[in-house]
């Protein structure tokens, strides 16, 4: 029986995902609109590294266009009663040259794309109006009407996934009284491949290396904050930069496209059902927190295509059920630390900025657990999926 696959949507893990099962011998359609520019860059960890080194495009022509993230460090400017102290993560003290590369989305959408194409899954350009599921394949309707049998469709369309709610999939959302603003910027001296997050009282200023004397930046604010940041011309942008942080890059100048996203979260109640599976945020989402979103979305795809290569059927209840138990054992917890560091800045909680201060202040003083809070930030603990095992995170040497 040959297996076949629809993936509805065109992001980095619909991407990854078409891959991994292409590179494999199944038939698989990928269904998305047409792209648009997006000016984020993703800190992708070792892990996800591993896997584009599994597809071959890594490090290829990417490599020498991004950076790597050798240090992270936080530092609280939020201006509470009680400060945490500043921690600074370092990769080799996990063995390790670096926790991760840090990638424009410019860069990495095309090469998963020349993968796909070239691995021979098929690209249609449209969108999934709905989807009915049968007891042997689940039929995909287009939204002019034609349709498109698999054994398996795969929701990587997003929060308001079609697919989803076609399964009958529900979903817990919540909204953070935040808007996280992304753009790049040039600065005059370097940043030393160190990531800095400044915790402050409306959510992180995070920037992040990029090739060169570059940087990109997520800074999470206020709403009626963001619209006023949103409204300044480059320049007075520039001067805003350079007062938060406090001139360690230097002059700040050539700020990039910007963006601005309303900060919400999301989990749905199942990540697989009725022949349907769910992949990145479809399934959950999180605040642009120690790079957690994206790489746990890749990882929602390596490990689809391990079951599914595991079973004649790809949308056997069996592989299903699997992966439900598998990926909520991992994303639930890492979204309730997020989501609780997070609101341990937004809502001057004395119990929660207590507990947050106690945290970094155990870390910073107890060795073996900072490193273990590193490495499972990297990776999980266990059922790591296949094209992302060949690099291990690092023992302390």
């Amino acid at each position: 029986m040959e297996r076949t696959v629809i993936i509805a949507g065109g992001g980095p893990a619909g991407l990854a995902a078409a891959c991994l099962l292409a590179k494999d011998g199944v038939m698989t359609t990928l269904i998305a609109p047409p792209p648009i520019h997006d000016p984020r860059t993703v800190a992708l960890m070792q892990p996800a590294i591993q896997l584009l080194k599994y597809l071959e495009i890594w490090p290829a022509d990417l490599e020498a266009q991004t950076a790597p993230l050798r240090k992270l460090r936080i530092i609280d400017e939020t201006g509470a009663l009680i400060a945490s102290p500043t921690v600074e993560f370092d990769s080799k003290e996990i063995g390790l040259d670096a926790f991760g590369w840090n990638l424009p989305l410019a860069l990495l959408l095309p090469a998963l794309q020349n993968c796909a194409q070239n691995l021979g899954v098929r690209f249609i350009e449209g969108t999934v109006d709905s989807a009915i599921p049968a007891e042997d394949h689940i039929c995909i309707i287009f939204s002019n009407g034609e349709t498109l049998e698999a054994q398996l469709a795969i929701a990587a369309d997003g929060a308001n996934s079609v697919l989803r709610a076609s399964a009958g999939i529900s979903t817990d959302t919540w909204n953070y009284d935040q808007t996280a603003i992304a753009t790049s910027f040039a600065h005059s001296q370097p940043h030393n491949d160190v990531s800095t997050e400044f915790h402050r009282a409306a959510g992180p200023f995070t920037t992040v290396p990029m090739a060169g004397l570059r940087s990109s930046l997520v800074w999470m604010e206020r709403p009626a904050r963001a619209a006023e940041i949103m409204a300044l011309d480059d320049q007075d942008l520039a001067a805003e930069i350079q007062v938060v942080t406090h001139g360690n890059l230097g002059l700040i100048s050539a700020i990039g496209a910007r963006k601005a996203f309303p900060m919400k979260g999301l989990t749905a109640r199942r990540f697989a059902k009725s022949r349907t599976l769910l992949v990145g945020e479809a399934a959950h989402m999180v605040p642009p927190i120690g790079a957690q979103g994206l790489n746990m979305s890749l990882r929602d795809a390596a490990l689809a295509a391990d079951l599914i290569l595991g079973n004649e059927d790809a949308g056997a209840a069996a592989v299903l059920t699997e992966y439900n138990k598998l990926r909520r054992a991992e994303v639930l917890p890492r979204q309730q630390a997020v989501n609780f560091m997070n609101r341990s800045l937004l809502e001057g909680f004395l119990p929660l900025e207590a507990a947050r201060v106690a945290g970094f202040t155990a870390i910073k003083l107890v060795p073996p657990l900072k490193r273990a809070v590193m490495r499972r930030g990297i990776a999980p603990v266990r059922n790591t999926p296949f094209a992302m095992r060949e690099t291990p995170v690092g023992e302390t040497p």
